[in-house]
């Protein structure tokens, strides 16, 4: 028998219409509670009928977070912080979890992010501070200095499929040129 109330609510809702969104509710009540397998288990359930539902994608990192499984805290969040970067929530277990596997540059932009969204959080910007320059000892990030700057005309040259295209719009503008100039001078020789 199930103790919690709010689990319990929740529980007789998705037993009614399993198929409904109040799975996202269910699976953060069994976090609160500490069941977090529960949680997990059944986060994957709704999310199986409900696939891009965000507040399910977010239900189901937390609970994938609490068992310090990171990498798929970190897929499930991806799509989240793509189609939805305001959803502080996501940002936070997606830049955590990023940091903890070692990623730094996709950490880094989402405490960015959330910086964006916050300004005045002055831990995610001593976050920041710190992270920064990690990410760029570890050449996870490069110095727009570092790149190299090429003339158009090289890129051309070093891509066969360009260097063709471009030699195909210049012998289209050629002919182009000699049709005008054999009109110009059928026209003259009247």
């Amino acid at each position: 028998m199930i103790k919690n109330p709010l689990i319990y609510t929740y529980l007789k809702k998705f037993q009614e219409d399993p198929q409904s969104r109040v799975f996202a509710p269910l699976s953060e009540a069994y976090r609160k509670a500490g069941l977090v397998d529960e949680a997990i288990a059944i986060a994957q359930e709704g999310l199986a009928h409900h696939p891009h539902f965000m507040g399910g994608r977010v239900a189901l990192a937390r609970a994938l977070f609490d068992k310090k499984r990171y990498p798929l805290v970190i897929e499930t969040l991806t799509p989240v912080i793509r189609e939805a970067p305001d959803n502080i929530v996501a940002q936070r277990l997606f830049a955590e979890s990023c940091l903890i596997q070692g990623q730094f540059a996709q950490a880094l932009d989402a405490y960015k992010m959330l910086l964006y969204l916050n300004p005045k959080d002055q831990e995610v910007a001593r976050l920041i501070k710190e992270i920064e320059p990690q990410a760029y000892d570890k050449g996870n990030i490069v110095l727009q200095a570092d790149y190299q700057v090429k003339m158009a005309s090289k890129a051309i040259d070093d891509d066969p499929v360009l260097k063709r295209s471009e030699w195909m719009r210049r012998i289209e503008k050629l002919q182009d040129m000699l049709k005008h100039v054999e009109r110009y001078r059928v026209d003259s020789s009247r």
